[in-house]
């Protein structure tokens, strides 16, 4: 669809079963998110913190929105979510409203459940690209919940010297999508299921926490081996004051991450980072100091990241003729 299309304004809206089958693969996911991290480092996006809302009632439930914009698709996003209790995928309602700065127009209105699934692992997979250590040759994925699926088939994309790859969850089917995506991606390699996380941690380069109410100890930065990096995906599974045991501290956002996840701190609060993303991305800060750093880096979502995939996605499946045009403002 091109944006001479856009005459009137007018929203392409883009169910959940109209993406479902629309691909992307990791390495286009990949490509887009570091090329929107790289413009929001220059100066060309815009990404204020999420505006977060716990809600006044005994239903667990949750509720948030982001603004910003993105200088490479040079488009402007909205992005909403409620979901009612935190583990409730069913009542998890994500949207995404995209607009075109070069015409001025409204473009799509649409599901992001899919986005955030490939802009989460997209994100991690260049964390551990900038910031692992040089021979990094394992790596564990630690949780089978939505967040994770894409994980390490987005891992083994980014870094393709890792020779192991290994799988913690407690969820069946989890697991079984976790393998399945895997091997749809890479059919000749394996992943390694593991039961003892301490055990796996220790043993693994590149270390990925994304689980929920973990039904495992609580991940600690000093289990990492030497030259172990620590990524952790909002992860409840990760030990409070994580950051304190790390030589080297990331954030693809501090003030998001001081906003949000302040358990994480040191006892004296502090939740000061070494480097954020996007600037070790742009070459003006270092993914470690020293090879044998254990480095803790955390994953929050940027809306600038899912922008460039939103679009992506958009433009495939209104090129195949899915969705409603809606002239809201006529």
């Amino acid at each position: 669809m091109t944006k001479s299309y856009l005459h009137t304004p007018a929203l392409h809206i883009l169910s959940r079963s109209e993406l479902a089958d629309i691909e992307l693969t990791p390495a286009e996911v990949i490509q887009v998110v570091e090329e929107a991290y790289l413009s929001f480092a220059n100066g060309q996006s815009g990404c204020p913190t999420k505006l977060m809302l716990p809600l006044p009632n005994e239903r667990d439930s949750l509720s948030y929105s982001m603004l910003g914009y993105d200088g490479g698709t040079e488009m402007l996003a909205f992005k909403t979510s409620y979901r009612q209790g935190n583990t409730n995928y069913e009542k998890y309602f994500p949207t995404i409203s995209l607009y075109d700065d070069t015409t001025g127009m409204p473009f799509a209105f649409m599901d992001c459940l899919k986005v955030g699934g490939h802009r989460t692992p997209a994100s991690t997979a260049i964390i551990a690209k900038y910031c692992g250590k040089e021979d990094a040759r394992s790596a564990l994925m630690i949780g089978s919940g939505r967040s994770g699926v894409n994980t390490l088939p987005y891992l083994l994309t980014a870094m393709p010297k890792l020779e192991t790859l290994r799988l913690f969850g407690t969820h069946p089917e989890g697991i079984a999508l976790s393998l399945a995506t895997f091997k749809k991606y890479f059919p000749d390699r394996d992943v390694e299921l593991v039961d003892d996380v301490p055990e796996a941690v220790a043993a693994s380069d590149i270390v990925v926490a994304a689980s929920g109410r973990a039904a495992h100890p609580r991940v600690q930065t000093q289990w990492l081996s030497p030259g172990g990096l620590l990524i952790s995906v909002a992860s409840k599974g990760v030990e409070d004051g994580a950051i304190t045991q790390a030589d080297y501290t990331i954030a693809t956002n501090q003030t998001q991450m001081f906003d949000k996840h302040r358990r994480l701190a040191a006892p004296t609060g502090n939740l000061d980072v070494d480097a954020e993303l996007p600037e070790i991305i742009a070459g003006r800060q270092p993914g470690r100091h020293r090879q044998e750093d254990k480095v803790f880096a955390f994953n929050s979502g940027m809306v600038i990241t899912d922008i460039p995939i939103a679009h992506a996605f958009a433009t495939r499946a209104i090129a195949a003729g899915r969705g409603r045009r809606i002239e809201l403002w006529n």
